[in-house]
């Protein structure tokens, strides 16, 4: 998982790649897109989604003192056109905020699943959980700052995260420690936490 080894520039690398690909994501009707296209698409490049860029746009934005003046120019070329896109198809981006937040919320159903079949197995595949539900916190905060009704989402969200703690236990940073900077404990206590491994019998 790139969060646990994480690098300036494949972030940067992919905060441009998806930004370049927005428009085209939010006038779609996908959910995870691709960012680029065709023969040359990054294939192995996370999913597109709004959710995914706003998470890398906000951590390099915190990690601006250390970015070159090439990476800033790139940072900001990708600031500008993720402001394009969501003013000029504002219906559209705000929507696919909306049903990205439930639709990854939703699927944490399934690890909850897998946590009361298989002690096991839930400690060994929480930290794609730990990522979906960061996810979701960068879309809670542009979905209240943008205004729109979200009763049903904090309502979902405050179900999952009861799950969650029901799950996991206080632990150390989940995640490369240069992030921690970025991800404070008292908001994202899900990447301090992590589920008990059972005891080996």
């Amino acid at each position: 998982m790139p969060e646990q080894t994480y690098s300036i520039d494949e972030d940067l690398k992919e905060a441009r790649a998806m930004a370049q690909s927005l428009e085209d994501y939010v006038r779609g009707n996908e959910l995870y897109g691709r960012a680029g296209g065709g023969f040359f698409s990054f294939s192995r490049m996370a999913s597109l989604t709004v959710g995914a860029l706003l998470m890398r746009l906000r951590r390099l934005r915190a990690f601006w003192e250390q970015l070159t003046p090439e990476q800033r120019e790139i940072l900001q070329a990708a600031e500008n056109q993720h402001e394009q896109t969501r003013r000029e198809w504002r219906r559209h981006y705000d929507e696919k905020m909306v049903r990205e937040a439930h639709s990854r919320l939703d699927a944490m159903q399934h690890f909850f699943e897998e946590c009361r079949d298989d002690p096991k197995l839930c400690a060994r595949v929480y930290l794609p959980e730990a990522l979906r539900r960061t996810i979701v916190q960068e879309l809670w905060h542009a979905i209240d700052e943008a205004g729109i009704p979200n009763n049903d989402l904090a309502a979902k969200m405050r179900r999952v995260d009861a799950s969650l703690r029901r799950y996991t236990q206080s632990d150390d940073f989940l995640w490369d420690a240069q992030l921690q900077e970025v991800y404070p404990r008292d908001i994202y206590w899900w990447l301090y936490a992590r589920p008990p491994q059972p005891e080996r019998g």
